[in-house]
């Protein structure tokens, strides 16, 4: 991650880098609130800066992808929120964030 990356951004990474060992449907919005500790509208606005939305003329990095099915809010890892979490952690002294 060459990005100052929030510590609730970090942790959101590798919550759904663990959920992602178990299950490739994603991790639905309110489960990852109550891991978290966090209500929905905080976790949104973080995950709206990790996704590939453009803001202000720049597009985010694409870590995680929001998407609602059946009515429910899931939330995926993707290939790049993937290689910034572990290019991160291969890369501190302090490691794994969480």
């Amino acid at each position: 991650m060459n990005r100052a990356v929030s510590p609730l951004a970090q942790a959101i990474l590798v919550a759904l880098a663990s959920a992602d060992r178990t299950n490739t449907g994603g991790v639905s919005l309110p489960r990852l609130c109550k891991q978290l500790g966090q209500g929905a509208s905080v976790l949104l606005r973080e995950l709206s800066m990790m996704d590939n939305a453009v803001f202000a003329g720049h597009a985010g990095p694409g870590w995680v992808q929001v998407e609602q099915s059946d009515g429910r809010w899931l939330v995926h890892l993707t290939d790049a929120g993937r290689a910034a979490l572990y290019g991160r952690l291969a890369h501190t002294d302090d490691g794994p964030a969480a």
